[in-house]
């Protein structure tokens, strides 16, 4: 494994580092869910997180290991979603500007949630190219220090603290599914279980309307998200690279599912869990009950990455 990539140590310095401003997520489960699914789930409940997802942790640490030079500048991104509004947050608390480039489509809700962190928001045309261009000005126009929402080393690192309480505290597990988009959390967890617990098995879960992370896994190598269709708004984006050569390595599979299974599973987790949760987050025991064999009898963990939803616009 490439040495560049967070060790132990690391993981651990940067959950150490980011501790005054996250929460340690609570890991609950539901034996109605269990029997459902032939399997015992322990769900790690990032939608309880700060700003409601995983994202907090990476942006977290990004922020706290910068110098004060480049902090004094402040920290620019482009994101529609999660990380917008933690890099917005994690500025707040370091008492820096934040300059959030979000397409016009974001959802509102998240655009708020920036807003109310005292993100500055430059809006541009809802593709790729148009959000790496206007990030591109700001960052000349400003100095700020760029941090990309998955592909990139801090963020990672911050990403994979998530794991590393999960396998702390739920030492036994066979299994961890994760949702995967960008791959920041997903390359954090298998890191965290390849150091913690090899025994482990690490599977990423995607919608099969945004499957790139799948596509290329089984191929072996990158292949660019194309058109993506899903109800998980927050799996959109394309796999990084760092990413993918971490998940190569670490990761024993990428199971898929429908948008129908996705909102069923959604749905279970409101009625038997009674909290909030959102669509990309549902993926994983979308995928789980799916594919009830490969899990019968286990230990599965599920990281639940975020609770950030529009309650006005639920699918069910």
């Amino acid at each position: 494994m490439s040495q560049s990539f967070p060790s132990l140590a690391d993981i651990r310095a940067a959950h150490e580092r980011i501790q005054p401003f996250v929460h340690r997520t609570p890991i609950l489960s539901s034996t109605a869910i269990n029997e459902i699914a032939g399997c015992e789930i322990f769900f790690k409940c990032e939608n309880f997180q700060k700003v409601g997802a995983f994202k907090a942790r990476g942006a977290a640490n990004a922020v706290m290991k910068m110098t004060d030079e480049q902090k004094s500048k402040g920290v620019a991104t482009h994101s529609s979603g999660n990380h917008a509004a933690a890099l917005a947050r994690a500025a707040k608390v370091a008492g820096i500007p934040a300059y959030i480039v979000m397409p016009s489509n974001a959802p509102e809700i998240k655009k708020k949630a920036v807003k109310g962190y005292g993100g500055e928001i430059i809006e541009c045309e809802p593709n790729l190219k148009a959000r790496e261009t206007t990030l591109e000005e700001v960052v000349k126009k400003t100095g700020a220090t760029f941090i990309p929402p998955y592909d990139y080393m801090d963020v990672i690192e911050g990403q994979a603290t998530c794991a590393l309480e999960l396998i702390e505290e739920q030492a036994d597990l066979d299994v961890i599914l994760a949702p995967v988009g960008g791959g920041g959390l997903l390359g954090g967890t298998a890191l965290a279980a390849h150091y913690l617990n090899p025994n482990i098995e690490v599977i990423g879960c995607e919608p099969k309307g945004a499957d790139d992370a799948f596509q290329s896994f089984y191929a072996g190598k990158l292949i660019p998200q194309s058109g993506p269709n899903t109800i998980a708004d927050g799996l959109l984006t394309s796999l990084g690279f760092l990413n993918f050569e971490l998940i190569k390595t670490h990761v024993s599979a990428i199971h898929l599912a429908t948008d129908p299974q996705i909102i069923e599973a959604m749905r279970l987790i409101y009625e038997r869990m009674k909290i909030v949760i959102e669509p990309s987050c549902a993926v994983p025991l979308a995928a789980l009950l799916a594919d009830q064999d490969s899990f019968s009898g286990k230990k599965v963990g599920i990281i639940l990455s975020g609770g950030n939803v529009d309650l006005g616009k639920l699918p069910f």
